[in-house]
């Protein structure tokens, strides 16, 4: 499986530059997007915003989209925004093929 990797840092200030890279990484992806928020450290609601276009590109590509990874305190903010559901994880027993 494919990911697509969300950098370290998603705040306001690195979002748009994130977003306007994001067409091709998409396209890029086979049918099922999956974004990877592993690495995510230092987010505000920025990255939602980021997350909420992967999927809106992924959807209108015709994929799927999940994410993976995602942090707790991220996954709360989605709750109180009442997008938690747009947001969904990937099942557990999706992990990368060893290489």
């Amino acid at each position: 499986m494919a990911m697509l990797t969300l950098p370290s840092t998603l705040t306001h200030e690195a979002a748009p530059g994130f977003v306007q890279a994001l067409a091709p990484l998409v396209q890029a992806q086979p049918a099922d997007v999956v974004a990877d928020a592993g690495a995510l450290r230092k987010f505000d609601s920025s990255a939602l915003a980021v997350l909420l276009e992967c999927r809106r590109q992924a959807l209108a590509a015709g994929k799927t989209f999940s994410v993976r990874g995602l942090p707790a305190s991220l996954r709360q903010l989605a709750g109180l925004y009442g997008i938690a559901e747009l947001i969904p994880e990937t099942p557990a027993s999706h992990t990368l093929p060893a290489a």
